[in-house]
């Protein structure tokens, strides 16, 4: 490869990882061709967008990026593939469904909404992580509580007003 494409590809990657919100660093290492296949297709039927990158050439990206990746960089040994998703949890998800089948993907480290998680460990903290979409209806639901429960009151006490009300007109 030489030095111009390498330089393409850095600034290919800074202007992915600019991006991109939700970043999962695996090894997938050791996968025969058709469990990678199963993966690949996997991710794809997710929206997560899988690609083996060259480790000096990413770090040279993060370098580059606006973004703090911390001690993300750190992470970058052996072989690496990049995770890209637009739900912070996605990717995580479907490494820990696809462990199932295989030992393999490791989780090397991720960066998503801008906090770095480094560590195979962290991928249960990870799942827990609940979308932009997941926490938005949690504070509809939140705050649709206390008016469901001033109209059942304001229903049921109706009821009873008007019940008495018609006991005393007929008095």
């Amino acid at each position: 490869m030489t030095r111009e494409e390498k330089q393409s590809v850095i600034e290919d990657l800074t202007a992915t990882l600019a991006e991109s919100s939700t970043i999962y660093l695996a090894d997938i290492s050791g996968l025969d061709a058709g469990t990678t296949s199963d993966l690949r297709r996997a991710c794809f039927k997710a929206d997560i967008k899988l690609s083996v990158v060259k480790n000096t050439l990413l770090a040279k990206a993060m370098e580059a990026s606006d973004k703090d990746f911390g001690e993300l960089p750190e992470a970058l040994k052996g072989n690496t593939s990049m995770m890209l998703a637009e739900t912070g949890n996605a990717p995580a998800k479907l490494i820990k469904n696809f462990r199932k089948k295989s030992d393999k993907p490791l989780l090397k480290g991720a960066f998503v909404e801008e906090a770095v998680y480094l560590g195979d460990d962290q991928l249960e903290t990870l799942v827990n992580i609940k979308s932009k979409e997941e926490l938005i209806g949690d504070v509809i639901t939140l705050l649709q509580s206390p008016a469901k429960n001033v109209i059942s009151g304001l229903k049921s006490g109706g009821g009873k007003l008007a019940g008495i009300l018609k006991t005393l007109s007929e008095k």
